[in-house]
C-alpha cells in the first residue's frame, strides 16, 4: 500500500488525469507508450497479449497497482501480481481490517500465463493477497523477504519453491537476471504506514484478513532480459534506499506515485540515484479495488500530475509513460531499444 488506512481516506479531485495528462505527456517527451507492441520487424510485437513474445524480445504488461507481468522468450516473470482486487472500502471511506482475503483463480488465470518467477515487494495484501495461489497452482518460484517466506507457508505453499531475500543477491535465472535492491515502504502524511511488522515464524494459522499480512520489509528489484537487456527497475512502493539503488542505471524505472510529500525530495533522489532512466513509468496510482476490465481509474490522494512535472524537471530526456491495463508494450532485447 502507499499510505495507512486508520482515517477515512481524504477525497480529491486530481485535476487533468486522463486524456489531459496523457498528452501533456507526449508534450514532455511521453509521446506514446513504452512502445505499445505492434507487429515490426524491430521487434516489436503484441505477441504477449496473444502468448509468447516474440523471439528476442521482451514485452511488458501493468497488472494494476504495482505489479508486472514481463515475458522474455517465452518465459514469464510476475511482480507484485494484485488481480483479484477485492473490495476493502479503503476508497469509500469506510475501510475494515477486517476484510476477508480473496482470490479468484479464473481471474488470475487470465492474466498471468505460465509464470517462472513471482517477485514480491513486500507482504500487505495488495501486494501478495494472490501470490500463494499462483505459488501452489503453476510451481513458480516465489523471491520475497523472510516475512513472505512465513506467510505463504502458512498458506501452504512448498517451502522449497520460495527463495528468501535480503537485498544485495544477483540472481541468474539463465537469460533473466534478478537484482534484489532494499527499498522502504511509503510514508503517508504522518510519516508512518499501515501494518508495519516482520514475521520471523509462520503464523499459527493462515492468515484470513487483510490485517494478518505485516508489511515485513520492502524491496524492490531490477529484471534484465539477456544480456543486453532491457532492464526494468520494479518498485512496490513509494520511498527507497538512495544507496542502494544508486547506479543500477536501469532503462525503464516503474516508480511508485507518493501519495505525501513525506519522504524528501523523492522524486529527484530517485531519479539521480537510477541515472535518469530513458522511460519512467508511474506506478501503484490506481484505484486498486476497481477491476481490471475497466479504464485505470487515479487514487484521489495521488497526484499523478504533479508526479509527471516533477519527473520532467528533474529529468527532461526520460520518456514519461502513463500505463493502462489493456497495452502490452514491447522491447528489443537484441539492440536493448524500448
Amino acid at each position: 500500500m502507499n499510505d495507512d488506512t486508520d482515517a477515512q481516506r481524504p477525497k480529491r479531485r486530481i485535476q487533468g488525469f486522463g486524456r489531459r495528462t496523457v498528452l501533456r505527456g507526449a508534450v514532455l517527451g511521453a509521446a506514446a507508450p513504452l512502445l505499445p507492441a505492434t507487429a515490426s520487424a524491430g521487434g516489436f510485437s503484441d505477441a504477449a497479449t496473444r502468448g509468447a513474445p516474440a523471439a528476442g524480445s521482451a514485452s511488458f504488461r501493468w497488472l494494476g497497482t504495482s505489479g508486472w507481468r514481463i515475458d522474455v522468450d517465452g518465459r514469464t516473470v510476475l511482480f507484485d501480481p494484485y488481480l483479484t482486487r477485492f473490495k476493502t472500502g479503503l476508497f469509500d471511506g469506510g475501510f475494515t481490517a477486517a476484510t476477508k482475503l480473496e482470490s479468484d483463480p479464473e481471474l488470475v488465470r487470465e492474466h498471468i500465463g505460465h509464470p517462472e518467477i513471482v517477485l514480491v515487494s513486500h507482504s500487505h495484501w495488495d501486494h501478495i493477497a494472490d501470490v500463494p495461489h499462483i505459488a501452489k497452482s503453476t510451481g513458480a518460484r516465489v523471491v520475497g523477504t523472510e516475512t513472505t517466506f512465513h506467510l505463504l507457508v502458512a498458506f501452504g505453499v512448498d517451502p522449497g519453491q520460495i527463495s528468501v531475500v535480503k537485498g544485495g543477491e544477483i540472481l541468474d535465472f539463465g537469460g533473466i537476471t534478478v537484482e534484489v535492491v532494499s527499498s522502504l515502504h511509503s510514508r503517508n502524511k504522518r510519516h508512518s504506514y499501515f501494518a508495519p511488522g516482520t514475521l520471523n515464524a509462520p503464523p499459527a494459522a493462515a492468515p484470513r484478513t487483510i490485517s494478518d499480512l505485516p508489511e515485513g520489509d520492502t524491496l524492490a528489484f531490477q529484471v534484465t532480459a539477456g544480456s543486453g537487456g532491457p532492464s526494468a527497475f520494479l518498485m512496490g512502493a513509494s520511498d527507497f534506499s538512495e544507496r542502494a539503488v544508486q547506479g543500477l542505471s536501469p532503462d525503464l524505472a516503474m516508480v511508485a506515485v507518493p501519495s505525501s510529500a513525506a519522504t524528501s525530495r523523492y522524486v529527484p533522489r530517485l531519479l539521480r540515484a537510477l541515472g535518469h532512466p530513458g522511460v519512467v513509468v508511474p506506478v501503484h496510482w490506481d484505484n486498486f479495488e476497481e477491476p481490471l476490465s475497466e479504464p485505470p481509474r487515479p487514487d484521489p490522494v495521488m497526484d499523478l500530475d504533479e508526479f509527471v512535472a516533477q519527473v520532467h524537471q528533474e529529468s527532461p530526456t526520460s520518456r514519461i509513460v502513463i500505463p493502462d491495463y489493456r497495452t502490452t508494450y514491447g522491447g528489443d532485447m537484441r539492440s536493448g531499444r524500448l
